[in-house]
């Protein structure tokens, strides 16, 4: 069932980045793990991904507007 979940076409693609990557992102935008917003390590769209908490996920988001949107989520 999950893998039927994560090939619908409302569930965007989710990816760990690695701690490096999840630093210069911090950085960049000037925020603490604590900032960002949660997403549940149970979560149906993240379930195929071997995470921790604490972990971020990048979330990569058509739009019809700027092409490719970028969001990011602190697994709890």
């Amino acid at each position: 069932m999950e893998s039927e979940i994560l090939k619908h076409k409302l569930i965007p693609k989710h990816i760990k980045i690695s701690e490096e990557e999840g630093n210069e992102l911090l950085k960049k935008f000037n925020v603490e793990k604590k900032q960002l917003p949660v997403i549940l390590k149970n979560d149906p769209a993240i379930s195929h991904l071997e995470l921790k908490k604490g972990d971020i996920i990048k979330i990569e988001r058509e739009s019809p507007t700027i092409g490719k949107a970028y969001f990011y989520r602190i697994v709890k």
